[in-house]
């Protein structure tokens, strides 16, 4: 198959996933192992995508200033810092790094 067909079939296989949700009855979805099997997954996505953007570049794996800003706002999260301190804390973490010579 081409790779359009692949992303054909993808798009039509998500929006039947997204189909069969809305025609499980409300029982089904107010199951406390449903919620927290979406809450895991959500997390989970969200993870890969964090560290999938801060290691790779294109193919290959790269450490820079992206890792440092990236463990500066975890440990600000970890302190419980407002979201807007943690971010600032990760920009001026990875100006720092950038400053002192890491990629």
């Amino acid at each position: 198959m081409t790779m359009w067909a692949w992303v054909l079939v993808s798009c039509a296989t998500a929006y039947a996933i997204k189909l069969a949700g809305y025609a499980l009855p409300k029982a089904v979805l107010d199951r406390p192992v449903i919620h927290r099997t979406a809450s895991a997954l959500t997390v989970g996505l969200l993870a890969s995508l964090v560290v999938t953007n801060t290691l790779t570049t294109g193919q290959h794996l790269v450490l820079d200033s992206r890792l440092l800003a990236l463990a500066v706002a975890a440990v600000a999260l970890w302190r419980k810092l407002p979201f807007i301190i943690v971010v600032i804390l990760g920009a001026v973490a990875a100006a720092l790094g950038r400053l002192a010579g890491l990629p």
